[in-house]
């Protein structure tokens, strides 16, 4: 690709990420009606965790479970743009706030915090569903392909979708943390200092309100935060253990990888490395116009069906899924 077309792919990165989130805040997308999904987790350290949602039933077997990035909540734009597709495909879907992220003060959580996607699968109020898909964004995509490479996996997981998910954990920190980067990390970083000053103010935590605030990479993030919080010995013994680009090869139901060349929060280059080597069950699609989570109206994965993104993955979804 020549210098000029490089910088105008580049630019589109930024407007494809910045865009959507400005668009929504002027004017939310809406979808239909939903009711509220609730769900108390068992936790060694503070005992009972209450994780919320919002689930839109359909006269369907098949459920989409929904999982949004760090900082976001069932409320992210492009979360309520898949509950969308959902219902356009005739399906029901759950959007799941990881723990905390509904701001109640429960907790806060990681990349591999699989162990409430779990439990929410099991949950009474989704038994009625006999195939489930699961669908993630950076953060949450990085969940749900983890979740697909563990022997707890509920049988009924027919098929798994991740968007710009981060793969490596250390490379995917060390690139968000360089100076560039700098408007995506404070964005993230204010949100996720928003859950842990909510925490802060009803259960013991691992760094004192003041210090947190004044953090300003996410690996200090993942050091002083996360890895106390979660038993781990820093961040890269965090890293080391949550990353699922060593369990690819493991992965136990039909994968999709939707990553853009020009995503400026989870850079390409820290992908390829692990993605050039890709075999079924998983399949990578890479987008030439497009940013972190956000895509033009319009796109052609090659799948039948609509060409929003959140269409094309939902048809891949259902694809893999059978019955």
């Amino acid at each position: 690709m020549g210098d000029g077309k490089n910088r105008v792919f580049s630019f589109l990165g930024h407007w494809f990420t910045i865009a959507p989130v400005a668009r929504h805040t002027l004017a939310p997308r809406r979808v239909s009606a939903s009711v509220p999904f609730r769900l108390t987790v068992p936790d060694a350290k503070y005992g009972d965790i209450r994780l919320s949602g919002r689930l839109h039933h359909a006269p369907s077997e098949t459920l989409l479970v929904v999982v949004h990035g760090l900082g976001g909540d069932v409320r992210s734009h492009y979360v309520l743009s898949a509950a969308r597709a959902a219902e356009a495909a005739g399906i029901a879907s759950l959007r799941v706030n990881l723990r905390g992220s509904d701001r109640t003060g429960e907790d806060i959580y990681h990349a591999a915090i699989t162990q409430d996607l779990h439990a929410t699968l099991a949950s009474a109020d989704l038994a009625r569903y006999s195939r489930i898909l699961l669908l993630g964004y950076s953060l949450g995509g990085h969940i749900v392909l983890r979740a697909a490479t563990e022997s707890t996996l509920d049988a009924r997981v027919r098929a798994v979708a991740a968007v710009c998910p981060p793969l490596d954990l250390f490379v995917g920190a060390r690139a968000i943390d360089e100076p560039g980067r700098l408007l995506y990390r404070r964005h993230v970083l204010s949100a996720i200092k928003e859950i842990y000053t909510e925490v802060a103010g009803r259960r013991p935590v691992p760094l004192p309100l003041a210090e947190a605030r004044r953090i300003a990479t996410i690996r200090d993030w993942d050091e002083h935060i996360v890895a106390p919080r979660f038993g781990f010995r820093g961040a890269d013994h965090y890293y080391g253990e949550s990353s699922v680009a060593p369990r690819l090869a493991t992965l136990a139901v039909p994968s999709l990888v939707v990553a853009a060349e020009h995503d400026p929060m989870v850079p390409a280059h820290t992908l390829l490395p692990v993605l050039s080597g890709a075999r079924p069950p998983l399949d990578v699609r890479w987008i030439d116009r497009g940013g972190h989570v956000g895509f033009p109206a319009r796109v052609d994965l090659g799948f039948p069906g609509p060409g929003g993104l959140e269409d094309q993955v939902v048809a891949w979804l259902r694809d893999h899924a059978g019955g």
